[in-house]
């Protein structure tokens, strides 16, 4: 019997998804979570086989706890709304093993769950063509200073806590405008932060 916990916020799809899978015979949901926090929580005490994870969801995001199970036995399964490859980039870091979208067939999680178990890894067709397409573009030091600018620092701020002058904080800033192709520092974080390239 493969054992099963599902992190997921809203509650009628949490519902629905474990009843999904508590149909076949082969697997049974043993946790459910609402948050990432309550999922290590439930891997801890019932060290499932499988973990089934959305992103975006509070407490902790389904991707910062996933890398918190990097190590551990269980197979992390990040099943989610969006195909970003900001998102597909940082799946594969905390090294999940499956990556589905959920406007996939409904038939598709079980089986991808079995294909797992098996020892096969599992993503969504779509995200590794976008993955080859698109790179974030920026330089680690860029990403620093979009990540500044989307905390609400000014080219002041950036430059005391980087130790590089206000001048070249502005150059970075142009880059990075030019790199997005996009008009201003808001239009820049926005861009970023669809494209889920944010750490």
């Amino acid at each position: 019997m493969i054992r099963i916990v599902i992190a997921e916020d809203q509650q009628m799809l949490l519902g629905a998804l474990a009843s999904l899978l508590n149909l076949e015979t082969d697997m049974e949901v043993t946790g459910q979570a609402a948050n990432g926090e309550e999922s290590l929580q439930l891997v801890k005490e019932q060290d499932p086989d499988v973990c089934i994870m959305d992103i975006e969801m509070p407490v902790k995001n389904g991707l910062d706890a996933a890398m918190e199970l990097k190590n551990h036995p269980c197979k992390v399964i990040v099943l989610t709304t969006f195909a970003r490859t900001g998102y597909f980039e940082r799946a594969r870091k905390a090294g999940v093993n499956g990556y589905l979208l959920k406007d996939s067939p409904s038939e598709d999680l079980p089986s991808s769950i079995r294909s797992i178990m098996n020892g096969r890894r599992v993503y969504a067709p779509e995200l590794i063509d976008m993955a080859y397409e698109e790179q974030n573009p920026l330089t680690e030091r860029e990403v620093q200073i979009i990540q500044l600018i989307a905390d609400g620092k000014t080219t002041k701020e950036i430059s005391d806590t980087l130790f590089i002058k206000t001048g070249t904080v502005r150059n970075y800033v142009s880059v990075i405008l030019d790199k997005l192709e996009v008009n201003n520092r808001i239009e820049a974080i926005s861009k970023f932060r669809e494209k889920g390239w944010f750490k």
